[in-house]
């Protein structure tokens, strides 16, 4: 007599499942927008029915949420490894901003998931629970930072929170996002190997720079 799953275990599987569409889901609204993502398409790729993905998300809006929702997480979890407590101010705003470029870098799926949301005026994401707060945790890290390095003497410019993460944000999504139209207009492809490390420096010196003053 075969026996049958016992709860954890099929939660396990769902939570297996709900994973394995939300990584194809992301890959072909990030290729191809909320608009011309087709949830049969990504049926077709998971090689399961439509119905299992109605299932687990309700509809295809509900689905391209939640991949916004995983995508935005994901970047909060990369700031939390930040040990501010034990880093200098200088170091740990610079230290941000490199663990900011370097999760940009090498998700670059989420960065064309924002362009795609900014284009839709953040309609989706103002439909979102999860995403309502999700920035606080972040601006509460740089605010600790600036108090600190305020403190100190370190950092003399008056900026908040907002300023700062715009500015990073700024530099490391530009790279990525505009590495085409800028490669066309300038030939230089801001993502090529050989400009990492001196790009990754500069957003960190950048930052550090403004935040001293220095002229």
């Amino acid at each position: 007599m075969t026996s049958q799953p016992t709860t954890g275990a099929r939660r396990r599987d769902a939570d297996r499942t709900k994973a394995e569409i939300l990584a194809v889901a992301q890959r072909e609204f990030a290729r191809n927008g909320y608009a011309g993502a087709r949830v049969d398409e990504i049926a077709e790729l998971m090689r399961t029915t439509k119905r299992m993905i109605y299932y687990y998300f309700g509809s295809k809006e509900h689905l391209y949420i939640a991949v916004l929702e995983k995508a935005y997480t994901e970047v909060r979890q990369v700031e939390r490894t930040l040990d501010v407590e034990h880093l200098a101010p200088v170091e740990a705003i610079r230290t941000l901003a490199e663990l900011t470029f370097d999760h940009h870098d090498a998700h670059r799926e989420f960065i064309k998931l924002v362009a795609i949301e900014n284009i839709h005026q953040a309609e989706h994401i103002r439909k979102s629970e999860v995403l309502a707060n999700l920035g606080t945790p972040v601006l509460d890290l740089i605010s600790r930072i600036l108090d600190a390095g305020r403190a100190r003497g370190d950092f003399v410019t008056e900026a908040d929170a907002i300023d700062v993460h715009m500015m990073i944000s700024a530099f490391c999504v530009f790279r990525v996002a505009n590495q085409h139209t800028f490669g066309a207009l300038f030939g230089r492809d801001m993502t090529a190997p050989e400009h990492r490390a001196r790009l990754r420096r500069m957003v960190g010196e950048m930052v550090v720079g403004y935040l001293r003053g220095d002229p």
